[in-house]
């Protein structure tokens, strides 16, 4: 490839990630932002259930149209890199680390194909989801330039799509993007998105301390609401909140399959005042909403009417930063971790998981015991 044409490549990928940011903020303004509180109220009556469903089907439908895009443009041999069976173990195979993976990578895609890789990107996440993903990716040039070579292979471009099953407006699929510090896993079921998780974000460095970027802190929100949570506790609520001992090296549930969390320590919403639990449920709202507002909702509600007030928060290590630190948020149906111990506390690790619906398998054992009934 010649020096311009390298040049227009680039250029055009710009103008792509520049057409889908501006059209994801659209698509997430269009609609009023729904609180918690809100996405809970909404699953109760049965009109407002059949206007999420109807809500799902269209983002389901905008999912299978963006992966049908890309795949139509794509050569039979990316076809191939891209494509696996729906049962495939591959669809489980997740992680946040730099190491090979299966999949078709963006740098073996043309300057026509990576902005129908970043329309399918943008189906599944939210206007802020969308950015984070896109500007963690950009950190890998950043570490290349800080480890002279001296680190495993960075590069921007080695981010990895995937496609499980025949993408469709009615059908049972599923698509992955992932590469270092970014893992985001999306199930589709009868058409309408079943899960959005595991959905992995991560940083490093986590705050940029040198060059032209310098300043840049990508997952800033998820780092400062939670020490400011943290601070706003007393005594007796801290007693409750934090964990004797240092900060966990890693993510307790690591890249696990399925999430089996029991651990009861953390202070409950019920000991939280009324300025501590909104504080709490708009760092759940800020996870949640990484993904785009239907899915995000589904996810809501679900843990909304699980309980409120079973959530708990849980902090390990220093309460300043630049000290290794560790917070997560349990509920009953779900799990968020952030880790910040590595490179001296500049390395962030978040995760959002659901305890029995990562990959959609629970959607998906419903469907399946609902269709087996049928056909007895």
């Amino acid at each position: 490839m010649t020096r311009r044409s390298r040049l227009a490549a680039g250029v055009w990928a710009v103008i792509g990630v520049a057409l889908v940011t501006y059209a994801v903020r659209a698509r997430d303004e269009a609609p009023s932002q729904a609180s918690p509180q809100q996405a809970a109220a909404s699953a109760g009556p049965r009109a407002s259930a059949g206007s999420a469903n109807v809500a799902l089907a269209a983002a389901g439908a905008d999912m299978a149209e963006a992966a049908d895009h890309l795949l139509a443009a794509l050569s039979p041999e990316q076809r191939a890199k891209i494509s696996f069976e729906f049962k495939e173990e591959e669809r489980y195979n997740w992680h946040f680390i730099p190491r090979d993976r299966k999949g078709l990578p963006i740098k073996e895609m043309d300057h026509s194909q990576r902005p129908l890789a970043h329309a399918l990107l943008s189906t599944g996440l939210g206007q802020k989801g969308y950015v984070e993903a896109v500007t963690i990716m950009s950190l890998e040039q950043i570490l290349k330039d800080m480890e002279q070579g001296k680190g495993p292979l960075r590069d921007p471009e080695r981010y990895f799509f995937s496609i499980f099953g025949e993408p469709g407006p009615t059908g049972t699929w599923g698509w992955r993007v992932e590469g270092h510090h970014l893992s985001l896993n999306f199930t589709v079921a009868d058409g309408r998105p079943a899960s959005g998780g595991p959905a992995f974000m991560g940083t490093n460095p986590g705050e940029v301390r040198e060059g032209q970027r310098k300043g840049l802190r990508v997952l800033s929100a998820e780092e400062d609401m939670g020490r400011a949570l943290v601070k706003s506790l007393d005594e007796s609520q801290r007693k409750a909140a934090i964990v004797p001992g240092a900060a966990p090296a890693e993510m307790i549930t690591k890249n696990d399959r399925k999430v089996n969390f029991t651990d009861p320590a953390g202070v409950s919403m019920e000991q939280l005042n009324a300025q501590q639990k909104q504080a709490l449920l708009s760092l759940i709202d800020l996870y949640a909403r990484r993904l785009r507002t239907e899915v995000a909702e589904q996810d809501l509600r679900k843990l909304m009417g699980a309980g409120v007030e079973k959530i708990r928060f849980a902090w390990a290590g220093g309460l300043e930063r630049g000290e290794p630190h560790y917070y997560r948020i349990v509920g009953p149906t779900f799990l968020v971790e952030y880790d910040n111990t590595q490179n001296n506390a500049n390395h962030i690790h978040t995760v959002w998981r659901d305890f029995t619906n990562d990959f959609g398998e629970d959607v998906l054992k419903k469907h399946y015991d609902q269709a087996h009934g049928e056909a007895r």
